[in-house]
């Protein structure tokens, strides 16, 4: 039972239950919770957690140029492994772009008339007609970087995410790259239709900054989602028989990177067995020609049959945050197995104009990105362990560890084993500093 809300989770069912037992037990259960917190146990557990809020509060002071100022970030409460949601969050959160769009659009009341202001027990089968994902990703995102609190409790918003993406129903750990991938997938889906019959995509056509040859669409009209993470790959395979050429655009949000082979041994940066892998190993692993075996023979229209080929992806279009995903797991014969391999990655000059089909298309500042937020996992597999994520805000990086927020150094940041980065679009010209 959810002792804030007195919601009863069933796990056979997997989800939350109105119904009681015969002898009503599961409202007793709640009027005895109700019993305790009013009691003087509870008050004096209340003053006690105030007053540890308070003294965190305090020790979130940081001296700037002899001045002393608080730090305004706030933490996402855990409501149950839900770790990767939280770390994703607070990644898309410090992408001011991506961020400022959610702030800004107008607030959607989802409940009025007779429901309004009353306590609900949320269950799947309310159905989804009264549940809005941007909404609430709205709500979740505004009560960031507010400083009015330490932490947040994102309920709303993880509710909405078990009503639409049933996937993540239930308290298991989840993978916060799937979980990322289906969030904006969701979000891009609700704000090509709109919420209540008021199309929210339209928005963007106003007010958007994006020119409409940085608009990348998926699966119908650009949204901020794909405006802002979209990009587009050229794929190129080749019959090794005939020679026939196959050239095929396929529109991404974010690029999975395989880590090599030879490096899946190194597991710490200063390990003395061999080079260090980079996130340009990886780039280019993903990049280079790669002949493909024989359970991925490819269809030759000119020989009329399954042929041995070769595949090669270039990037016909770079996104304005680019999303790096390294694909720590994999399916051995009975397990997912984690690649645990550090991966030394740049905090600037990430350049990606030797992977680009035209470079000579793109100025020099357009293909070069900087590191804007870090997802880790700690642990052994992707169904156990935990997430955190790394974040800078106004020059300063941030570890944000569920409702824990700490101020942290580049060094650090650089030393993380990191799971999905986030870069974004150099703008201004900066220093050549270069991966």
């Amino acid at each position: 039972m959810d002792c804030s809300s007195y919601s009863t989770y069933c796990y056979r069912c997997d989800d939350f239950v109105v119904n009681d037992t015969k002898l009503g037990l599961v409202q007793k259960v709640r009027e005895h919770l109700q019993n305790l917190e009013n009691s003087a146990f509870t008050a004096d557990r209340h003053r006690k957690r105030k007053l540890l809020e308070n003294s965190s509060l305090n020790s979130k002071l940081l001296k700037v140029n002899g001045s002393t100022t608080t730090i305004c970030a706030t933490g996402l409460r855990n409501l149950g492994n839900t770790c990767f949601m939280n770390a994703i969050l607070q990644s898309l959160s410090n992408i001011e772009q991506f961020c400022c769009y959610f702030k800004e659009l107008p607030a959607v009341e989802l409940r009025n008339g007779k429901t309004a202001g009353r306590r609900t027990y949320h269950t799947r089968s309310q159905g989804d007609n009264n549940v809005s994902l941007v909404e609430e990703f709205r709500k979740t995102l505004c009560a960031l970087w507010q400083g009015s609190q330490t932490a947040f409790s994102p309920e709303s918003l993880f509710y909405v995410v078990w009503k639409i993406m049933p996937n993540f129903r239930g308290y298991q750990q989840q993978d916060a790259h799937e979980f990322m991938r289906y969030l904006l997938d969701h979000l891009h889906l609700e704000l090509q239709g709109g919420f209540n019959g008021v199309s929210r995509s339209a928005i963007l056509q106003e007010n958007s900054t994006l020119p409409a040859s940085n608009k990348c669409c998926i699966n119908g009209a650009s949204t901020v989602v794909t405006a802002i993470f979209g990009g587009i790959l050229q794929n190129e395979v080749n019959c090794l028989i005939c020679g026939t050429e196959s050239r095929k655009f396929d529109p991404f949000l974010d690029l999975s990177l395989d880590i090599p082979s030879q490096f899946r041994s190194k597991r710490s940066k200063n390990q003395e067995n061999g080079p260090v892998c980079s996130l340009r190993d990886c780039l280019r692993s993903f990049t280079d020609l790669e002949e493909l075996d024989e359970t991925e023979l490819y269809m030759c229209h000119k020989c009329k049959k399954k042929q041995k080929s070769t595949k090669k992806f270039w990037i016909q279009k770079l996104p304005k945050v680019l999303c790096l995903h390294l694909k720590r797991f994999h399916w051995t014969a009975y397990l997912r197995n984690k690649v645990d391999t550090y991966v030394e990655f740049p905090l600037r000059g990430l350049d990606m104009k030797c992977y680009l089909l035209e470079p000579e298309n793109s100025g020099p500042e357009n293909c070069l990105y900087d590191l804007a937020a870090v997802v880790v996992h700690h642990g052994s597999g992707v169904g156990s362990g935990h997430y955190t994520a790394y974040a800078t805000h106004e020059g300063r990086w941030f570890h944000f560890n569920d409702s824990t927020v700490t101020l942290t150094d580049e060094e650090t940041v650089v030393k993380a084993k990191a799971y999905i980065l986030f870069y974004v679009e150099r703008q201004a010209k900066a220093g050549s500093d270069k991966l």
